[in-house]
């Protein structure tokens, strides 16, 4: 038989999915793995998806996004990055954000180009780079509170990188990032001449005082900054597969093209009914802070309560929970995080994710959780793992 690619044999399938499939075939289980909200999309869009149901359109849109959803994003963004964005040459809808940054990536690298990936990070990213040809250089972002040393970045940068991904706020860490820790990036990524790809989607689910500074924001940043966003997260319809790019027209014009070759174009009915979300008003964006806020504080504090060890995050609906104390214990004695997240599903009936899958260096102490589930699915799930806890000696 013909042999396979060999970049296929360098990564595997995503654990997040995984998880989700393992939590799937155990009854009753409840799934805080694969981080996907269990609430609907405003109102208001759903209303007009019911219209457009019938109205339409239900052919292709324009490939790179509907003339208005497009003009809608550019109304949309333009405040927050500080210039008016051109819906005409500096926009590209994609198949949501994960067709965003392979496009991105294969966009501005080539075959044998050096990109430089944050670990612990969200598993597409280390694939994208490969899918494209490119070399990931990772650099670590340290617990407990995953910042970075400037001399390690400068070091990498300095081995000829083509681009550095950003994810903020961060998954799987939680992190946001400071103003000041984006101008080092930015700075760096200037004087090395590279461009910055961020993954932006999670940037209204913020916890004050932390703020989302947007890099392409920066001074003198634009002209570098690939900045790819969807509309999963922010809306609850991470099934609509509503992404987008934003950056210069020279670089969105290749990236048209890298879109159109992938999957031609975004849903267009779907575009049509989600520019009402894009033209939401303010009190949307702090109802939905203020919903999540709240979610985090009963998750992360009935963790705390239970003596799990645990990063209380800035942004995003994941935690990170140190379980390094479980598996120094005889019953969990050389069992993988992988093993320990199986175990823990089968149980205790709650799926995490493995924090080993996003991390490039050996590190087996982590699992995730997201908490963008129901008050009484989160009150359940901290319920059962009160049975976890227990076992611990603090706790016995």
């Amino acid at each position: 038989m013909p042999q396979l690619s060999a970049r296929v044999a360098t990564f595997t399938d995503s654990v997040i999915r995984r998880m989700t499939r393992i939590n799937a075939e155990t009854p009753g289980s409840i799934n805080l793995s694969q981080g996907f909200p269990d609430f609907p999309p405003p109102l208001p869009v759903l209303d007009r998806l019911a219209q457009v149901a019938y109205e339409g359109p239900h052919q292709y849109a324009t490939t790179w996004g509907a003339q208005n959803f497009r003009e809608a994003l550019a109304d949309k963004y333009s405040p927050t990055i500080g210039r008016t964005i051109d819906p005409a040459s500096e926009i590209v809808v994609t198949c949501g954000g994960t067709e965003a940054m392979m496009a991105a990536v294969m966009t501005v690298c080539d075959p044998g180009d050096k990109v430089i990936v944050f670990s612990p990070f969200y598993e597409n990213y280390g694939a994208d780079a490969i899918l494209s040809g490119a070399d990931p250089i990772f650099v670590p972002l340290d617990p407990p509170d995953f910042s970075f040393d400037p001399v390690i970045l400068e070091a990498a940068f300095a081995r000829g990188v083509k681009a550095i991904i950003v994810c903020n706020p961060s998954n799987p860490t939680g992190k946001v990032f400071t103003r000041e820790e984006l101008e080092v990036i930015a700075r760096l990524a200037t004087k090395y001449d590279a461009f910055v790809i961020t993954d932006e989607v999670y940037e209204h689910i913020i916890y004050a005082p932390n703020v989302h500074v947007p890099v392409a924001s920066l001074p003198g940043m634009f002209d570098r900054t690939i900045t790819c966003n969807s509309l999963s997260k922010t809306y609850s319809m991470t099934g609509w597969r509503l992404g987008f790019l934003i950056g210069p027209a020279r670089v969105i014009e290749a990236a048209r093209k890298v879109h159109d070759f992938l999957t031609v174009g975004a849903a267009a009915p779907l575009q049509e009914a989600a520019v009402v979300g894009l033209r939401l008003g303010p009190d949307y964006y702090k109802q939905l802070q203020a919903t999540y806020t709240h979610k985090r504080d009963l998750l992360c504090g009935g963790l705390e309560k239970l003596g799990f060890t645990i990063t209380w995050p800035q942004g995003t609906y994941f935690v990170m929970i140190d379980v390094a104390d479980f598996l120094a214990l005889p019953q969990f004695a050389n069992m993988t995080d992988l093993e320990f997240c199986e175990l823990v599903i089968r149980e205790i009936g709650v799926a995490a994710v493995p924090g080993s899958s996003f991390f490039h260096e050996p590190v087996n102490r982590y699992i995730r959780l997201h908490f963008a589930k129901a008050d009484e699915i989160l009150t359940e799930s901290l319920k059962r793992l009160e049975k976890l806890a227990a076992l611990l000696p603090a706790n016995a």
